[in-house]
Parts: C-alpha cells; structure tokens; sequence
C-alpha cells in the first residue's frame, strides 16, 4: 500500500486530484451542488428527463408490479417481460431487427468489441475450444478519440489495433490499405466524441469500409436521440440508414436512466447473447429504470420541439463562444468545450465559474491529451438563452483575470 498512499500523496499535492461534488437535487439547470445553488452545465440530462413526473409515474408503477431488481442474470431467471420490450423499443427507435441491453454502456462496449472479434469455429464453441484463430486474424482501426471503454474493449479483444488521427479519412485510408483485403477487419468510431462535440465521418468511413471489406462499429451514445430529423442518430444526419454494422448507445444520455444497448440484425444479437461477457454474467438493468426508459423512449420518439430546442440552445452557445473568441475544439453538437490548455489553469477556471453560480467540472488527461485541459459544457433543452448568456458573460469575466 505504500507506493499507493505516495502516488496519492504526490497528486494531491499538485493539485491535481479530482474532488467529487456532492449534488443535492435533480441535476436539472437550476441546482444545488455542495449545500450551494448554481447553474448545471455539465450533466448529460439533455431532454431533461431524468426527474420528468411521466418517467417518474413509469417508473414507480414498474416498481410496484416488478421489484427493484430482477434477481439474476438474464440468462438465468432475471430474463424479465420488460427487457425484452425494452429492447424491441430501443431496435425499433434506432430502425433495427433486434436489440440486446446492458446495464452500462461500458458494459455494451466492453463486451462486445472482443465478442464480434474473438469469433470462434461453431466447433469450437460447443465444445468449449479456445480457438482464437479468427481474433488471431483480425485488426480493428479505431479513432485516436474514441471512449475509454472503447479502448478497454479494443485491448481485451487481444486483436492487433492501428489508431488513426482524431476524423481524419486520409489516415484511415493509409492504414487501413497495408492490410490484405480478405483479412477480417472493423472500424470503430464514435457518432458525437464526448470531449470536443464534433462528428465523427461516418457517410466517409462507410465508404472505406465498403471499398476494404470492414465491419463498421458506431458508438452512437451521445448522438442517440439528438442528431437527424427524427432524433435516430448519426445514420440519419448522414442520410445512409441501415448501412452500420452495430451501433452501440446509451440510456444514460438523452433517455435520463441509466444501461447499454446495441442494435442489429437478429443475427448479431443472438449471437451476442451468448458471447458478451457482460450480458451473460451480469446482471441487467433494473426493472424501476426500464419501466422509465420505455416512457423516455416514447417520448424523445415524438417531440421534436424538445430535440430542436436543444440544437438552437447548442447552436447559439457556440456562436457566441466564438464570436468572443473562445476555442472550441470544432465543436458541432450540443457537447461544447473551451480550451483552456494548462490543467492548473482548467481548474482554477472551473473554481472561479463556480464562485460566479456555475458548475462546469474540467475535462483533463487522460480525458484528453496532456496540455489540451478544457471546460466541458453540455446543453439540454431545459436551458434558457439567458442562462446561456449569462455562462459566456462569466467566461468572458473569468479569461480577463486568467488570459488563456
């Protein structure tokens, strides 16, 4: 434990060891975080529908008839009516066959990429073989900014991995060409990337993947419910529905409850059923969040104002952010960062904002690379264009006392 309490001691001591904030209600934009009212930029509540009374009344009514927990895994006994409606309704919200749910969306990621790479001989897998012939074979291309939990997955996979630039097409090409044709390969990228809010070129990766004969894997988290007319993600912003392989999301984000999925052909979903690790020995999302996530469903389905609200809210943040000449990352979505740089700096930002009623944590390594320390905003339909005003107003205060 030694070394443990040194390296401890070592990052206190710099300042750099991240405090957990105590929030005392809902995370809806007016809250009270360590006893202190402020303006919440920073949860990813976007349709507000974390604390909405429909949700809420879902929920409650789900409690009631299911209990707060399923009692085992799916593949056991924990296999409830309502997961597998969830599952049609999240299939059928992305305009897929089938789904599978997971009680994270780390959990979908992890799981997942080595399931769809470590395929085994039909042999092998009744008999319980530890063939990795076709892992052995196979090369996953992923964004250099792609999630955590991506990376995770990428490294259980055991597969060779080649990182290209952060949306570069040109890169992905270069690398992704030195490789034979046949051999097994599949492309991971994100829809929105969480740290700079851009898109990830997913009409152009579609076509790489075409030309080179990959799978492609979209992680669609922060996208889902938001991007396109009607809230279906990347593959409708992009007009090219039905052309991804998986698509992995989340609850988490738009849907304001908590759990993982991936949708798919039939095919894939059955086959993960049996693969994912951790489907198969974890256990599954509880019935009170199921129950409010098929309400929150039905309800980012259908309202449009709500999802609209939250682009012009993001659109008129970062047009105002740039015309005071703030650097936002190329942000394009309702994720926007300020760059700050210095990870000291970041923090002594963020600390001011919140003498000033306004809680916007920093994003620092291994978020985002060494000296790229930033401001993480994320807007939601509940915010007001005064409240957003307000923020930038601070912003603007906070650089005249620390210039960027």
């Amino acid at each position: 434990m030694r070394d443990i309490s040194r390296s401890l001691k070592y990052i206190k001591r710099r300042g750099y060891y991240p405090e957990l904030p105590v929030v005392n209600s809902a995370p809806e934009p007016k809250v009270i975080v360590n006893g202190k009212k402020v303006l919440m930029f920073a949860s990813n509540n976007y349709f507000n529908l974390l604390h909405d009374p429909r949700v809420i009344d879902a929920s409650i009514e789900g409690t009631k008839k299911w209990g707060i927990g399923s009692g085992s895994s799916r593949l056991f006994s924990g296999n409830l009516e309502i997961h597998e409606h969830l599952e049609k309704a999240i299939a059928d919200f992305k305009n897929r066959e089938a789904g599978l749910t997971f009680v994270s969306g780390w959990m979908a990621n992890e799981g997942c990429i080595p399931a769809l790479i470590n395929v085994l001989e039909p042999k092998s897998m009744l008999m319980g073989l530890k063939d990795k012939k076709y892992s052995q074979d196979s090369i996953i291309f992923s964004d250099e900014f792609n999630h955590a939990s991506i990376i995770t997955g990428c490294q259980l996979s055991k597969a060779e991995k080649v990182i290209f630039k952060h949306n570069d097409i040109s890169d992905l090409k270069d690398k992704i060409s030195r490789y034979p044709i046949k051999q097994r390969k599949m492309i991971i990228i994100e829809g929105i990337y969480s740290m700079d809010g851009d898109i990830g070129r997913l009409d152009q990766v579609l076509e790489v993947a075409k030309f080179y004969r990959a799978l492609v894997y979209l992680d669609d988290a922060h996208a889902t419910g938001i991007l396109g007319k009607t809230g279906r993600g990347t593959e409708e912003y992009f007009s090219c529905d039905g052309q991804v392989d998986i698509i992995m999301g989340t609850f988490t984000k738009v849907f304001g409850g908590v759990g993982g999925f991936i949708v798919g052909s039939q095919d894939l979903i059955d086959y993960l059923r049996i693969t994912s690790r951790t489907f198969i020995f974890s256990a599954p999302i509880p019935p009170p969040v199921v129950c409010g996530l098929l309400k929150s469903i039905e309800i980012v389905d259908r309202d449009a104002a709500t999802r609209n609200r939250i682009k012009d809210n993001a659109r008129f943040l970062r047009e105002t952010l740039v015309e005071n000449n703030f650097d936002i990352c190329g942000s394009q979505s309702h994720i926007v960062p300020v760059l700050i740089g210095e990870e000291a700096k970041a923090i002594k930002f963020s600390k001011l904002l919140l003498d000033r009623g306004l809680f916007v944590p920093t994003a620092r390594f291994p978020a985002v690379p060494k000296g790229m320390a930033r401001l993480r905003f994320t807007i939601s339909s509940a915010h007001t264009i005064d409240q957003i005003s307000f923020l930038v107003d601070s912003l603007v205060e906070v650089r005249n006392q620390l210039p960027l």
